[in-house]
């Protein structure tokens, strides 16, 4: 018995040493290995992201800039630099040796400063010494491109894979993305009338921002050498241009479609065959009904909740009321989890058609803009000839629905053309044709609005210097910038979606400090209440009172109250003080048990399991 008691204690001792030795290993041998257990699996790199590294043939230098001893006073800061310079590891970590990463930590007046200032990185000053801190990325490929991340802001910490990846997919494909446009609407400017006198084009300031981004080309047919198809306002397309944009998308071609059942900006002159009716509407029904889409022609979505205020005259005079057509579109109206509008503020759309998908559609339909289920969908009709704000509002009724502006379409689609090219003769392809595309996976943002590209929607025109430039009032041309650049990048950039935030916050404590404080507050009103009915009683008592050489002569019962006053007055302060004491207690034993789990519980479990092998291996041998 003795005998078997030693043998179990002498197992026990190796398992011990076992445990240790896993622990240490664990914290400093094993430093390759890795293993994300955060929530959000922040440091699981995407499949697109994966992809992208695996298709690098150039190798790419990484300099990452971060000031760690300048921002030692700033833990949250060097929080989120410990995760990016964790990330940017795992990218190198995963790329094939083809990303060549060198952390930096440029001290004051050091030639690696000189070097990050030269770099266009964004030094910040954290001290009345002057010293600046840098948190930065330079990035360089074999021919010298270089990318810049000026300063990582840790407001874009759900953006920050998409960043980093659509950093390395550029500067693997350095090439400038070619937009090629076509519209009916005079973006690029109205083309000038006979007798007129030459003077430039004023192109709409959408185009001119996309100009800064993209080779922006003008065209009236698909051609194959553009990256993204910008469609607007189509109006009496050709089939054969139609059948183009089908299969230019049927083939991987990402585009990008505006239409609109009542354009704002359109003004056509009359309909020959019905002069009194000009047709300011547009559709691409022909596509979207081999897609599984619809968006009514004849209905505009007017929403009470995201409804612009305008200015109307009335026999009262001027006053301001909301337009149901015209929404500024902000919150929840914008899809958080997609980079075409994650980081968006507002953005104003000017009677906007809905986008609904048909039970039979196999297409997935990400919404990026939605109105609230304060809407209703009112007749374009009534609005193209009478734009009466006050009646439009008098006749809303809401249909508690929610209806999508903006939408994302991708997977698997139908031709609109089962028969091949419209046509006959030579120019028909016919449906066996090795060039003709019966379906395909498709990557399209639809947008249900024109307006939206309007300059009177979202610039407003200002003099500097004697210089006329547009102020933007809304984020519009962040929304069409960032879809087309979204758009513009392989399917791997486009399949990469928002991450969680490494810093999040302890709810559980305070959901306690909530309640502690809550008790307190209601505590200290009472007080103050009973503070108040207290004076009153004294001042009663000394009206009853006399006086002595203008001297205040307390009665006994003035006397006694006063002395309940100062005893009910320490006892609420004893009991304040036992309010905040618990709320502390409850705090800190919170604290020491998550620091527990945290720091101690995992080891603990290691050795644990450990003991217990070896106890198991001691009665096996036994």
């Amino acid at each position: 018995m003795r005998q078997g008691i030693l043998m179990r204690g002498a197992g026990l001792i190796p398992a011990a040493i076992l445990a240790v030795a896993i622990i240490i290993l664990v914290n400093t041998g094993i430093t390759g290995v890795r293993l994300d257990l955060t929530d959000a699996r922040l440091y699981t790199l995407s499949q697109g992201t994966e992809n992208i590294l695996a298709s690098l043939e150039e190798p790419i230098r990484l300099d990452f800039y971060f000031s760690r001893k300048t921002l030692d006073s700033f833990p949250s800061m060097i929080n989120y630099g410990n995760r990016v310079g964790d990330l940017l590891r795992e990218y190198a970590a995963k790329s094939g040796g083809k990303l060549k990463l060198t952390v930096i930590e440029p001290e004051p007046f050091s030639e690696a400063e000189d070097q990050a200032v030269a770099s266009g990185l964004q030094g910040v000053a954290v001290n009345t010494a002057g010293d600046n801190a840098y948190f930065g990325l330079v990035a360089r490929n074999s021919v010298d491109d270089e990318k810049v991340i000026a300063f990582f802001q840790n407001q874009r910490e759900a953006s920050l894979e998409y960043d980093l990846t659509k950093l390395i997919y550029n500067l693997a494909n350095p090439r400038k993305p070619a937009i090629g446009v076509i519209s009916s609407l005079p973006v690029f400017g109205a083309p000038m009338l006979p007798g007129q006198p030459p003077a430039p084009p004023q192109t709409w300031a959408i185009i001119e921002s996309m100009r800064e981004f993209f080779d922006v080309r003008e065209l009236t047919t698909v051609t194959d050498d553009i990256d993204v198809l910008m469609v607007i306002h189509p109006k009496d397309l050709p089939e054969s241009t139609l059948f183009d944009i089908d299969q230019f998308v049927l083939r991987g071609g990402k585009a990008m479609f505006f239409v609109d059942p009542l354009a704002e900006s359109d003004n056509p002159g009359p309909d020959p065959q019905n002069p009194s009716m000009p047709d300011p509407s547009s559709h691409l029904d022909r596509l979207l009904n081999a897609w599984g889409l619809e968006i009514p022609g004849d209905k505009v979505v007017g929403d009470a909740e995201y409804a612009m205020r305008v200015q109307t005259r009335s026999p009262r005079g001027q006053s301001g009321i909301l337009y149901l057509p015209w929404l500024g579109l902000q919150g929840e109206a914008l899809n958080r989890e997609d980079f075409a509008t994650n980081e968006l503020e507002v953005v104003n759309t000017g009677s906007a058609g809905a986008i609904n998908k048909k039970e039979d559609s196999k297409l997935t339909v990400t919404p990026l803009l939605r109105t609230s289920s304060q809407t209703m969908l009112l007749e374009r009709i009534m609005l193209q000839f009478r734009q009466d704000p006050e009646s439009i509002l008098n006749n809303f009724k809401s249909e508690d629905k929610q209806r999508d502006i903006a939408v994302r379409l991708s997977g698997s689609a139908q031709t609109a053309f089962p028969e091949g090219a419209p046509g006959g003769g030579e120019q028909k392809t016919e449906a066996g044709n090795k060039d003709f595309l019966k379906e395909g996976d498709i990557n399209v943002i639809l947008v249900a609005d024109t307006d939206i590209l309007s300059d009177m929607f979202w610039v407003r025109e200002q003099n500097f210097l004697g210089m006329q430039i547009n102020q933007a009032i809304a984020d519009n041309g962040d929304f069409i910038i960032n879809a087309l650049d979204n758009l513009s990048g392989s399917n791997d950039l486009i399949s990469l979606r928002s991450r969680g935030a490494s810093s999040r916050p302890f709810t559980r404590v305070e959901v306690i400090r909530r309640e502690a404080e809550e008790r307190f507050r209601l505590r200290e009103q009472e007080l103050q209440e009973r503070l108040k009915e207290t004076e009153q009683r004294i001042v009663d008592l000394q009206g009853k009172g006399g006086s002595d050489s203008g001297g205040m002569i307390l009665s006994p019962e003035q006397a006694a109250e006063i002395e309940k006053f100062r005893a009910e007055m320490l006892e609420t302060r004893k009991e304040l003080r036992a309010v905040q004491h618990e709320l502390q207690k409850d705090i800190e034993g919170l604290g020491i048990a998550l620091r527990f789990i945290n720091v101690g519980l995992v080891p603990l479990l290691i050795a644990i399991g450990a003991v217990g092998a070896g106890v198991y291996r001691s009665r096996h041998y036994n």
